[in-house]
């Protein structure tokens, strides 16, 4: 599981364009804006003859942007097994929850 959530945060860094991605939303830390935490939501797994040979990590990213209008939330909805769930804004912050399931190419086919 660490190496599919460590390529995830690497794609999220990416997406982001800055490494203000945070697992779990630490309390230790001052998040710097434009800012995305995320966390395990649940873990899917297939079975078949008793043997589990599949599982895919879903996990709930909330990106949080001064603006409105940026071009993450875009970004995020191109990722295969991603959707919008909610957004809401807090002092004068916005911010976008997704679902997304996260599926590492080197562990799944």
């Amino acid at each position: 599981m660490i190496n599919s959530r460590l390529n995830f945060q690497k794609k999220l860094e990416e997406i982001l364009g800055s490494r203000n991605v945070y697992f779990q939303s630490p309390a230790n830390v001052t998040m710097k804006y434009p800012a995305i935490v995320y966390k395990l939501e649940k873990v899917s797994e297939k079975t078949g003859s008793n043997v589990k040979y599949k599982r895919d990590y879903c996990y709930t990213v909330t990106l949080m942007h001064y603006d409105p209008d940026n071009d993450i939330v875009d970004k995020l909805l191109d990722l295969p097994y991603s959707s919008l769930d909610k957004t809401f804004s807090t002092q004068g912050l916005n911010h976008y929850v997704f679902t997304i399931y996260y599926k590492n190419e080197k562990e799944n086919n």
